[in-house]
């Protein structure tokens, strides 16, 4: 998932940074069908999550457990929601839905604004939130290791 993540991003900073292109063209068409392989990945990782609540170890009840929790719910909470949104946009955008070729939703022409309006407004800056949030969970992860010299990757890596 962290590469499909990678995937998803890397070709956002392209098209935003490089403008039209045979590469921005690639890689930007790639995005639909790559994000819903993510989307259904990431439901299968929160049902899988939720079936393990039982299994993780606890947190401290200090400010550091609260903020681990606080954090890792806004990860789960934005990895749905933002491909959610783009799911919905393509759904009700009119246009059709295909995924790697294979059509989902055939095209009406006829967009359906309360499906696409959410996600035209909210997706792209959830996404930038959720990718701020991953590079502050990967920061934790060397503070955890580095600076505080605990054994929580040791727990995280097994």
């Amino acid at each position: 998932m962290a590469c499909i993540f990678l995937w998803q991003f890397a070709g956002m900073v392209v098209k935003l940074t490089v403008g039209r292109s045979p590469l921005t063209a690639f890689w930007v068409g790639t995005h639909v069908s790559v994000g819903t392989v993510l989307w259904l990945l990431i439901v299968l990782r929160v049902l899988w999550a939720v079936s393990q609540m039982k299994r993780r170890p606890s947190q401290s009840s200090g400010w550091k457990g609260r903020a681990a929790r606080a954090g890792h719910g806004a990860l789960y909470v934005l990895m749905v929601v933002v491909p959610s949104l783009a799911v919905l946009r393509q759904w009700g955008s009119g246009k059709g839905y295909a995924v790697f070729g294979i059509p989902i939703v055939a095209p009406t022409g006829q967009p359906i604004s309360w499906m696409v309006e959410p996600a035209r407004m909210l997706h792209g800056a959830l996404a930038w939130t959720l990718l701020a949030l991953v590079v502050g969970h990967i920061a934790m992860v060397l503070v955890h290791r580095f600076v505080w010299h605990d054994r929580t990757t040791d727990r995280m890596l097994g």
